[in-house]
């Protein structure tokens, strides 16, 4: 396949992807791989290329204040640290259990989004942070966020996905936090997962610039067209959105894993 084709796909891709706050990382795995280009190096490409669509996305979010900074600095330290380290440990696992772990996170995430969050949080328990920004105020159980944060940069940085597969349905189910904000703040600690992800496999010697610039710029494009229709999109399409692109991904890489 042409490298301009696939940065034309990636494009599309990032077009959509940005909307819902996950960048596309999954996706841009899965057009690599499908390519013909490994899993490592895919996974590698990706960071990259999410890295660059996701902070120019973020810096769009954050002008129409669809960001809570509070919020967006504890998620983004424990996730850039554990990004880091799935990064760099990446390429010790085996190609076929990547992609299992990558169909199994897809789908998860996705059944999490069908779910309705829960209308009132209990906010007496020790474990409870209050964090308010720009007159919002949300409630964060570190018992329940850590670890799923941790794990999730983890995972992310290792097999190159979106971060915000899991953190978007972390803040809608958990902390009540409006689909608009979650994107916005997904989105921004994306893009760090996405840098810590890709300095871990550039670290290991894992990435090819030839291949990466080009499919780049194509994200980074979409990336700002995508960033610019979350702005005009409802809440509630925004949801729906995630959900299924989250299934057809999980579902096409399960059936290349088979074959």
């Amino acid at each position: 396949m042409s490298i301009w084709l696939l940065a034309i796909i990636i494009m599309l891709i990032a077009f959509i992807m940005t909307m819902t706050g996950r960048g596309g990382g999954n996706f841009y795995v899965l057009a690599l791989v499908l390519s013909g280009i490994s899993m490592n190096l895919s996974a590698s490409t990706g960071q990259f290329i999410l890295m660059c669509s996701s902070l120019m996305a973020a810096v769009l979010f954050s002008k129409q204040k669809m960001n809570h900074w509070k919020l967006t600095v504890l998620l983004g330290a424990l996730i850039f640290i554990s990004a880091m380290a799935g990064g760099f440990f990446g390429h010790y696992f085996n190609e076929k259990v990547l992609k299992v772990i990558f169909a199994v996170v897809m789908f998860i995430a996705a059944l999490l989004m069908l779910r309705k969050p829960k209308k009132k949080i209990k906010t007496n328990s020790k474990w409870l942070v209050s964090l308010t920004s720009n007159g919002d105020t949300f409630h964060v159980n570190l018992l329940i966020t850590v670890p799923i944060v941790l794990l999730t940069g983890f995972l992310s940085g290792m097999v190159g996905v979106s971060g915000g597969s899991f953190l978007v349905p972390l803040m809608l189910l958990t902390m009540n936090v409006p689909m608009h904000i979650a994107v916005g703040v997904s989105t921004f600690l994306v893009s760090i997962s996405a840098a810590a992800g890709f300095f871990g496999h550039l670290g290991a010697g894992i990435f090819d610039f030839n291949l990466a610039i080009p499919l780049a710029l194509g994200g980074v494009l979409g990336g700002f067209a995508g960033a610019k229709m979350a702005l005009k999109s409802k809440p509630k399409n925004l949801k729906y959105l995630f959900a299924g692109t989250q299934l057809v991904a999980s579902v096409i890489m399960i059936i290349n894993v088979i074959q």
